[in-house]
């Protein structure tokens, strides 16, 4: 197992539970440095985590000790950072979404193989046992064959949340609930069932708060097999829900709430995975979540950089969710797996 030199780049929000990651697999990682362009916020950093602050970007990405980067920063910033750090050759573990515009997010994934390094996405809902558990049993075909499903993402933001400058606008955040918060829960849900034929959406802004991206969607997908779905996605829905994923297959039927999974199949049996409980960053804090699954990304990424082979999600996988985003806003039209 190689010990690595990883710098962060961006330490706004999203780092917490990526500082108290490599906090927790100090015995793979050493840290030489996390910057952001702002004193205080590194201040604060280093106070918080008692990691090393750098105040130049080039510190990291000139330092040819340091193998791989998280890259934490805003998403229209990722393409160009990403450019950055493959220019210097350091893998990248990237914290979603791979970039603010659809152009951006290809540039992103083909910019990193062009360049013959690692690109590991932060998809951490794929690393719930709950999840995992799921795909095992679908994969096993003890649902049988899915014939309808459900999406449900109703999430709150306050007005703080959406106080920071850029929060929630197109020119930044490229994209409102579904970019934004949906697309884990979309992340989880594609790689579960795959995507989808057709796309029949709507989305729109509601008068809560003052921002040019959407923070309420309905939709409905139709697969190849015939499979039917549905995609309801807000954070308008005060005072936050747990999301969920709910499937119905020939054998049986499961319901994949927060970090809940409950299955019950046509023979009676009934099976329960249990879970953190509340909103998981679903309410008012969208941080109020434990790092454990942001530690299992992490330690994911580590492995495929170890063993020579590919992260969980990498940058390809990540496309996919990128695809169904597009189709959702779009309000119509076909996405293919074959086209991510």
């Amino acid at each position: 197992m190689t010990r690595r030199r990883i710098g962060v780049i961006g330490l706004g929000m999203a780092a917490a539970p990526h500082a108290q990651s490599l906090i927790d697999l100090s015995g793979r990682v050493d840290v030489a440095g996390c910057f952001s362009p702002t004193p205080s916020r590194r201040e604060a950093f280093a106070k918080t985590f008692r990691l090393p602050v750098v105040d130049r970007m080039e510190a990291i990405l000139d330092d040819p000790t340091v193998s791989a980067v998280l890259v934490l920063t805003p998403p229209d910033s990722h393409a160009d950072v990403v450019a950055r750090c493959a220019a210097g050759g350091k893998h990248v573990l990237l914290e979603k979404p791979l970039d603010a515009t659809p152009e951006g997010a290809r540039a992103v994934v083909e910019t990193m193989e062009r360049a013959g390094l690692t690109l590991g996405v932060v998809f951490q809902h794929r690393f719930r046992a709950s999840a995992e558990r799921l795909a095992d049993l679908l994969g096993r075909g003890v649902l049988g064959r899915p014939v309808s499903a459900a999406v449900s993402v109703r999430w709150w933001r306050d007005a703080g949340y959406y106080a920071q400058p850029g929060r929630g606008m197109k020119a930044r955040d490229g994209g409102g609930v579904l970019l934004t918060q949906a697309i884990h829960t979309l992340d989880l849900f594609v790689s579960l069932l795959g995507l989808p034929r057709e796309v029949a959406g709507f989305a729109a802004t509601s008068p809560l708060r003052t921002i040019d991206t959407e923070d309420v969607v309905a939709a409905a997908l139709r697969y190849e097999n015939g499979l039917l779905a549905t995609v309801n996605a807000t954070t308008a829905a005060f005072p936050g829900f747990p999301e969920r994923i709910e499937i119905a297959g020939t054998a049986g039927s499961a319901v994949l709430s927060g970090d809940t999974l409950e299955v019950d199949l046509h023979t009676g049996e009934a099976i329960r995975e249990g879970g953190e409980k509340g909103t998981l960053g679903g309410g008012a804090d969208p941080m109020n979540f434990p790092n454990l699954h942001h530690r299992a990304v992490l330690a994911n990424f580590l492995d495929a950089l170890d063993g020579g082979g590919r992260p969980r999600v990498d940058g390809r996988e990540a496309l996919k969710v990128h695809r169904l985003i597009e189709a959702l806003l779009d309000g119509g039209g076909g996405v293919r797996v074959a086209d991510a």
